[in-house]
């Protein structure tokens, strides 16, 4: 008997940590556009709506400018309570996305409907193409790429769209980032 309880019991003291593990890499990661709500516990006058800039940062009183794009709330939680810190002993600070409007992604070129998309949650290659309305019947199926920022370079990723409508190989369907750029020739 209790050959069969020990894997059973094993199993449901890792569940909790697997989880865990799995919520903490779905964290959002803001972008600009992004409008957030930010308080202090305590501290009525300090509770205000702000958005991203362009910059990828926000401004919040007492505590200035802050840096917030490619971070998720938590970080930008503490990164603003160690600003308020000076003013405030042992701030609470609790920092909640109201609108996702920075999570775009832009497709150019011979699609449907060229332009941004909204990602509202991963987002593939193909699922973007989709969601521009796929492609039109001039499109050079043998060069598209996906144009991503990375740090102060651009790198080109290459998608292999005959492989992906075949379903021989995936590989290139890549998840794409806010900010990313989908050409389509």
């Amino acid at each position: 008997m209790l050959r069969f309880w020990l894997p059973v019991v094993c199993a449901l003291a890792v569940l909790p940590s697997i989880s865990s593990a799995v919520a903490n890499d779905a964290a959002y990661l803001l972008s600009p556009g992004d409008k957030l709500n930010v308080s202090v516990w305590g501290e009525d006058k300090l509770k205000q709506d702000v958005i991203v800039l362009p910059n990828g940062s926000i401004t919040f009183p007492l505590a200035g400018p802050v840096d917030v794009a490619g971070l998720d709330t938590t970080a930008v939680e503490e990164k603003i309570a160690a600003k308020l810190v000076k003013f405030i002993p042992d701030p609470q600070v609790s920092v909640v996305v109201t609108s996702t409007e920075g999570n775009l992604v832009y497709v150019q070129g011979k699609v449907v409907k060229p332009g941004p998309v909204h990602m509202s949650g991963q987002t593939s290659v193909l699922q973007a193409l989709s969601q521009s309305g796929g492609l039109d019947k001039f499109a050079d199926t043998d060069d598209i790429k996906v144009v991503r920022l990375n740090g102060t370079k651009q790198e080109i990723l290459r998608v292999n769209y005959s492989k992906l409508m075949s379903g021989d190989d995936m590989s290139t369907n890549f998840l794409l980032k806010a900010g990313d750029t989908l050409v389509v020739p």
